[in-house]
C-alpha cells in the first residue's frame, strides 16, 4: 500500500513538471522566473529610493501611479496584439527595451545625477514597455507544449507568477541592506539581460506565434470582452483577481513604511518583513498544488481571501516587529492561497482563441494596484500607515465574506478546462481544443 502510494506519488510529482522537457517552454519558463522576480525586486527598491528621496507617502504612491496609467490604458490592446502578431519576437523587444532602461537608471543613480523627475519617467516608460511584455508571455505558453502537457505548464507558470511577487521584494529588501539600492538595481539589470537571453535561443516557428488574420484592433477587442462577458463564471475570477488586489496588494509598497516608521527596523527589518511574507507565500502555494478538483479550489480561493483579509488588518495593527512577524507569515499564506487558486482556475477555463485577451486583463492588476497604493500613501499622510492599511484591510475582510456565497454556487462550473468557443455563450466543460 505505501509503495504504491510512494510510487502514485512519485508519478504525480513527475507530471507537474512534465512541461519542463519541452526546451522552448523550458527556456521561457525560465526566463519568465527570472524576469518576474526581477520586476517586482525592482518595484521595491523603486519604492524604497522615492521614500528615501522625499521622506513623502504620497510620492512613494505618485510613482507607483506612474507605472499603473500605461497598464490602465494600453493593456488591453496589448492583449489583442498578442492574439495576432509572433509573440516571442514582441516579447524580445520589450525585454530588450526594460533592459535598456534598468541600466539607464543604475548608471544615473551611481553618477548621482539621478533627480525625483528622472525617477518618474523611469517608472512610466517601465510600465508602458511591461504592459505590452506580459499578455504576450502569458499566452505564449499553450503555444509551447503539447495539449498533454498543458496543465503541468498553467501550473507551473502560475505558481511562478505568484512567488515572484514576494521572492523579488524580499531579495530586494536584502540586496538594498547589503549592497545598497544602486546594486540592487544593477542585480535587476543583468536578471532582464539573463531572461532576454533565454527568449533570444528559444527556437520557435512562425506558426507557433502567428494569429488569424485580424479585423480592426477594436473590432477584436470588443470580441474579446464580449466573450468574458458571456462567461459569468470566468467573469467572477477575473472580477476576485482584480478588487481584493487593489486593496491588500498595497501592503508590499507599504512595508518600507512600517519598517523604517512603526517598527523602527530600517532596512534590515524590511528584508525579514518581505522573507517572512515570502515564505508563508510559498506554505500558501504548496496547499494549492496538492489541491485536487474544482470544489476544493473553489473553496480555498475563498477561505485564503477572507483570511487574508483578517491577517493583514490584525497586522496593521501590530504595535511591535515581533508580533507583526508571524501575522505577515499568515497574510503571505492566505493571500497565495487565494490567489494562486484564482489564477489556476482562470487559466484552466479560458477558450484558447481568447487568451491573449483574457489575460491580459488580468494585468490590469498591476495597474490597479498601485492606484490603491496612492490611496494608501495619501491615507497614510493623513491618519497614519496603520490605520491606512488597516482599513483597506477591513474591506478586503468585507468583500471576501460577500463574494463567498457566490463563488461556492459556481463550484461546479469553475476547474474544468474550457473547449474553444467562437462566441460568448461556451460553457466552462469541456476539453481544450487546439490553437
Amino acid at each position: 500500500m505505501s509503495e504504491a502510494h510512494g510510487s502514485g506519488s512519485a508519478r504525480g510529482l513527475r507530471a507537474s513538471v512534465s512541461a519542463l522537457q519541452h526546451r522552448n517552454y523550458r527556456l521561457l519558463w525560465t526566463g519568465n522566473t527570472i524576469s518576474l522576480t526581477g520586476d517586482w525586486m525592482d518595484q521595491i527598491a523603486f519604492s524604497w529610493l522615492v521614500y528615501d528621496m522625499t521622506g513623502s507617502t504620497v510620492y512613494l504612491a505618485l510613482v507607483n501611479v506612474c507605472r499603473a496609467l500605461p497598464i490602465l490604458v494600453l493593456t488591453l490592446f496589448a492583449g489583442v496584439i498578442a492574439d495576432r502578431m509572433e509573440r516571442r519576437r514582441m516579447i524580445f523587444l520589450t525585454q530588450a527595451v526594460m533592459m535598456l532602461i534598468a541600466l539607464l537608471l543604475s548608471a544615473l543613480l551611481t553618477t548621482g545625477l539621478l533627480t525625483l523627475w528622472m525617477v518618474f519617467a523611469i517608472a512610466t516608460a517601465r510600465g508602458i514597455t511591461n504592459t505590452f511584455n506580459q499578455p504576450a508571455r502569458q499566452a505564449l505558453i499553450s503555444d509551447l507544449v503539447p495539449k498533454d502537457d498543458l496543465p503541468s505548464a498553467v501550473a507551473l507558470n502560475s505558481s511562478t507568477h505568484n512567488l515572484s511577487k514576494v521572492v523579488g521584494p524580499a531579495v530586494s529588501g536584502v540586496l538594498i541592506a547589503t549592497i545598497g539600492v544602486a546594486g540592487a538595481f544593477y542585480v535587476n539589470t543583468v536578471s532582464i539581460g539573463v531572461a532576454l537571453y533565454c527568449i533570444a535561443i528559444m527556437r520557435v516557428s512562425p506558426v507557433e506565434g502567428m494569429r488569424r488574420a485580424p479585423d480592426s484592433m477594436v473590432a477584436d477587442l470588443a470580441a474579446g470582452m464580449a466573450y468574458l462577458r458571456g462567461e459569468k463564471a470566468l467573469r467572477t475570477l477575473v472580477i476576485l483577481a482584480l478588487v481584493p488586489m487593489v486593496l491588500g496588494q498595497p501592503y508590499q509598497t507599504m512595508l518600507a513604511v512600517f519598517a523604517r516608521d512603526v517598527f523602527d527596523a530600517g532596512s534590515v527589518g524590511l528584508g525579514v518583513l518581505q522573507s517572512t511574507a515570502a515564505i508563508g507565500a510559498l506554505a500558501g502555494i504548496f496547499v494549492v498544488a496538492t489541491s485536487r478538483g474544482s470544489t476544493r479550489l473553489n473553496s480555498q480561493m475563498v477561505v485564503g481571501l477572507i483570511a487574508y483579509g483578517l491577517a493583514l488588518t490584525l497586522f496593521a495593527m501590530s504595535p511591535t516587529i515581533w508580533l507583526g512577524l508571524p501575522l505577515l507569515f499568515a497574510v503571505g499564506l492566505a493571500q497565495h492561497t487565494y490567489l494562486t487558486s484564482n489564477n489556476t482556475l482562470i487559466q484552466m477555463n479560458v477558450a484558447p482563441e481568447f487568451r491573449g485577451r483574457v489575460l491580459s486583463t488580468l494585468h490590469l492588476q498591476r495597474g490597479l494596484v498601485p492606484l490603491g497604493t496612492m490611496v494608501a500613501g495619501v491615507s497614510a499622510s493623513a491618519v497614519g500607515p496603520q490605520y491606512a492599511i488597516g482599513a483597506m484591510a477591513l474591506s478586503l475582510l468585507i468583500i471576501g465574506a460577500i463574494a463567498a456565497p457566490v463563488v461556492l454556487r459556481s463550484a461546479k462550473k469553475l476547474g474544468a478546462p474550457a473547449k474553444e468557443s467562437h462566441g460568448g455563450d461556451a460553457a466552462l466543460t469541456g476539453h481544450r481544443g487546439k490553437d
